[in-house]
């Protein structure tokens, strides 16, 4: 994607300004707009970076915290959970953590519960950051079951509310305009924008409160709960700023990984959107590039603020060019560029920025309806942390792939599993094609395939299946 030196800022300032975005918002989003302009592609060449192959590791450099330490770093603490997803992408239309996982509770549940466990140790600050989209949903929730989150009855006590930016015309690089749907000229600045959303005040006033330390990941992520011996290795090492990685495997090839910048010699995070096309294969080579990220990180608040301060209010990340259509329903609408950042890539904006290597078990995203019938099923334990564990004698969490033609929303999910959870506590890989239901009492072992080639929708019989392939119909 090129373009010439072409851009006209004023135009977005003027309609950032009269939505009420703030200055910080508006300070990054001019940056991300001028390297676009300036003809920039915001790719990273592999011809320009190094893998990464030593870390530190949690387990060997982590130990138990006493319970007095666990205290005076809970009340140095905030956690704040990235809120702002629809899940569109498996048919919500509400906020994602919203969405029943495991025993009728959902990731809010979750989420509340770990905060409040915690703050039976000690005192830890708690924030959300939603987006206009999942606001409402998300205050109605915790208003009815956990109102104890908002102490004073303050709302803004715990949100962060997310940014929204202009989408870019491709062509012409000015902002675009849809009278028909305003809502569609405006889009996600992507998750990097929590660094402008501090900087609005939240940041200086964790700081007064005495926070010293920010734990920031994804709300659909369970396995991203607070580490006390990962919080205590934090604050002692002196480092600003922590990623959490961990070993990528062959589902993870195209997520971001970490790499070394052969420049700077700066740890940095490469997005499958920032390689270039010929160099995918090198990208998904999961033994040159080891680590990917979790988006699981530790944030010095004081480093932050010097950063943030250091460059204007707004932290220099790389900017992503994402093409979309102006209407994503509509393939033949105008082409447009949004223009977004990943909070993950603050990594290299910080001098002496480290990254751990954490287990696997600190990364539990929902991103798809299989990993949503691995979690809701018997290879998972509920603990009373309000945690997700693999169940006692499962080492590897089930493979899953179920038909995206039926299985994909999460409508058509729910009703093809009405008839119970199946067991998949010695199930190594199930794959289904084809529109199965299931029924509580049944049973998956080892490699399982179902397949029903029939226009019908079929149930599977009620039953234990192990290493066959059952076909219905």
């Amino acid at each position: 994607m090129e373009h010439k030196p072409q851009g006209n800022f004023s135009p977005f300032q003027r309609k950032m300004e009269e939505a009420g975005v703030s200055a910080a918002a508006i300070a990054a989003f001019h940056r991300s707009y001028a390297i676009l302009a300036s003809g920039e592609t915001g790719l990273m060449p592999e011809s320009t970076i190094e893998p990464v192959t030593v870390l530190p590791r949690a387990a060997e450099v982590t130990k138990p915290v006493s319970p007095e330490r666990a205290r005076e770093l809970l009340a140095r603490t905030c956690v704040l959970k990235l809120n702002g997803g629809l899940g569109t992408s498996m048919g919500l239309e509400k906020a994602k953590s919203l969405l029943k996982v495991k025993e009728g509770l959902t990731f809010l549940d979750l989420i509340c519960r770990q905060v409040l466990r915690r703050r039976g140790e000690g005192s830890l600050a708690f924030l959300l950051m939603d987006s206009f989209t999942t606001s409402a949903d998300t205050r109605a929730f915790i208003a009815r079951h956990y109102p104890q989150l908002c102490e004073h009855g303050d709302w803004a006590e715990i949100e962060l509310m997310q940014n929204k930016v202009p989408k870019v015309h491709a062509a012409t690089l000015a902002p675009v305009l849809f009278p028909g749907d305003r809502e569609l000229e405006w889009c996600p600045p992507g998750h990097g924008d929590i660094y402008a959303a501090l900087a609005t005040g939240k940041l200086d006033e964790l700081l007064a409160q005495g926070v010293r330390t920010l734990f920031v990941s994804n709300a659909d992520n369970l396995g991203a709960t607070i580490d006390l011996p990962i919080l205590d290795w934090f604050t002692t090492s002196g480092a600003p700023f922590l990623m959490e990685v961990t070993e990528r495997t062959a589902v993870d090839k195209k997520g971001g990984h970490l790499c070394r910048d052969r420049e700077m010699d700066r740890l940095r995070l490469r997005e499958v959107a920032q390689c270039p096309h010929a160099d995918l294969a090198s990208f998904q080579d999961i033994a040159r590039h080891r680590f990917f990220n979790t988006n699981n990180l530790w944030i010095d608040l004081e480093a932050l603020r010097a950063d943030l301060a250091e460059h204007g209010g707004s932290l220099p990340l790389p900017v992503i060019f994402n093409p979309k259509t102006l209407d994503p329903r509509d393939k033949k609408s105008e082409k447009v560029i949004q223009l977004e950042t990943a909070m993950g890539a603050a990594i290299e904006t910080f001098d002496g920025a480290a990254a751990l290597v954490v287990p696997r078990t600190r990364f539990l995203p929902v991103k798809t309806t299989n990993d949503l019938l691995g979690l809701r099923s018997d290879a998972y334990l509920l603990t009373e942390e309000a945690t997700l564990r693999l169940a006692e004698g499962v080492e590897e969490p089930p493979l899953v792939d179920l038909d995206p033609a039926h299985y994909k929303l999460i409508d058509q999910f729910e009703e093809k599993c009405a008839g119970g959870v199946l067991s998949l506590r010695h199930c190594r890989s199930l794959k289904v094609t084809g529109a199965v239901t299931f029924q509580a009492g049944t049973e998956i072992a080892g490699v399982v395939e179902i397949v029903n080639g029939s226009a019908a929708e079929l149930p599977l019989p009620v039953g234990a299946y192990a290493d066959r392939k059952i076909v219905l119909g």
